[in-house]
């Protein structure tokens, strides 16, 4: 980026920048603003969001360990101590759903809801899904190559990760369509810039949800089954069980993030490597060089951008001092591009041998679902390759109209 576009401005000195999150030429193509940054202020305070940002993978990277900061505050302040509004009457069954997602409490909480539920996420224990997932690719593929064309995210990617989380948590799988129209409505929430129609729309869909939910789990507490709800509700950790509100959170929790941020990038790496001019059976000629793909493909065009987490005591950073209750931004997909870490950052190199992406962060919040979406997308995308040879990006591909989390409206392939 050689001259500044007119959405974005950085003043070095004071390490104050302002950018318009709304502007498409900046959501649409993030990266290159993430190279500007990095080039003259990689730790800035965003004006518009009033907030610190990092994007040093060296600081992300720490920061994410760090345990004076968390994803929660109000465990160790009241909300008098650090003039926090009172949550908000119209997103109260949104709030309710979040108040034990695991993505949103510390230890000890987060420690005893996690054991609980990680069994069923190891490696070893989701590898048993591959025939399940090539199963699922190879039938939806079935449906759509005769045609010629498909627009991939209704056709392919929104299908598979949706498919197996209900799978493997004991959610019927017809309910696919509903929990895809829950889920879009409920990460609304973390847009910046919500609207107040975006809130509601949230708080609804957390309600449906969690009665959803809440009728699902009182059939699996009389009929149990072989699947991870069952398995929440009948295992207890150090003498305690969970509470329906903390199944309820559990289960919306990995719905959500189980599928959203695959969805994504199952688009997301499908147009980079379209976009990259390599050919694609060179990429995926045995399991190492799908594994190195793949992860390129995560680093440069990572689903999730940013993670927040709030000061819990006084400490500096980078030679920024942070009080206890101020709020601090990760940008995931920022250190990913982080010259000191990665020659020619923005470009995709299949073969690159440098540090590991964040973009499943990194601490006790790394993402519990991160064996699941990486063994989706290494299965889905050579298989993707394998049966239609000549994909080709038929039209402009549309960048979701959000920033936050960073993904394709539709993808229109040809062959």
């Amino acid at each position: 980026m050689t001259h500044m576009p007119d959405f974005l401005r950085i003043d070095p000195d004071k390490r104050f920048v302002s950018l318009d999150a709304t502007n498409p030429a900046f959501y649409s193509d993030p990266n290159a603003v993430y190279a500007a940054l990095h080039a003259q202020c990689p730790t800035f305070y965003w004006e518009e969001q009033k907030q610190w940002f990092f994007t040093g993978y060296d600081h992300v990277n720490a920061l994410l360990r760090d345990r004076r900061f968390g994803r929660q505050i109000l465990h160790v302040a009241t909300r008098e101590e650090l003039g926090l509004l009172e949550p908000l009457d119209h997103v109260r069954h949104f709030d309710a759903a979040e108040r034990h997602s695991l993505l949103e409490i510390e230890p000890p909480e987060h420690t005893r809801l996690r054991t609980l539920v990680n069994r069923a996420f190891v490696s070893r224990h989701v590898e048993k899904m591959k025939p399940e997932i090539e199963a699922l690719a190879h039938g939806l593929i079935d449906r759509f190559e005769k045609d010629g064309q498909t627009e991939l995210l209704s056709s392919f990617a929104d299908i598979i990760p949706v498919t197996m989380i209900a799978r493997m948590i004991g959610i019927p799988e017809e309910m696919g369509p509903q929990l895809l129209k829950w889920s879009h409505a409920y990460v609304g929430m973390y847009m910046f810039k919500r609207s107040r129609e975006d809130e509601f729309a949230a708080d609804i869909a957390a309600k449906e949800f969690a009665d959803y939910v809440r009728t699902v789990i009182a059939e699996r507490r009389a009929d149990p089954k072989d699947d991870l709800l069952s398995h929440m509700i009948h295992t207890e950790h150090k003498g305690q069980y969970l509470t329906d509100d903390e199944l309820i959170s559990t289960t919306i929790v990995l719905l959500n993030a189980g599928h959203e941020a695959t969805v994504h990038q199952i688009g997301n790496s499908v147009r980079v490597i379209l976009e990259s001019g390599f050919n694609p059976a060179s990429l995926f000629g045995d399991e190492k060089a799908t594994e190195r793909t793949v992860e390129e493909t995560l680093r440069v065009g990572a689903p999730v951008h940013i993670f927040q987490r709030w000061a819990l005591e006084p400490v500096e950073i980078d030679g920024i001092e942070f009080k206890r209750g101020d709020k601090v931004s990760l940008i995931l997909a920022a250190a990913n591009l982080d010259p000191q870490k990665f020659t020619d950052p923005l470009t995709f190199k299949p073969d690159r041998a440098e540090a590991p992406n964040l973009s499943f962060g990194a601490g006790i919040h790394f993402c519990i679902g991160a064996p699941l979406a990486r063994l989706e997308l290494n299965i889905a995308l050579p298989l993707l390759f394998a049966r239609l040879p000549n994909l080709r990006i038929a039209e402009p591909p549309q960048v979701k109209n959000v920033y936050h989390f960073h993904g394709l409206e539709r993808l229109d392939l040809v062959w």
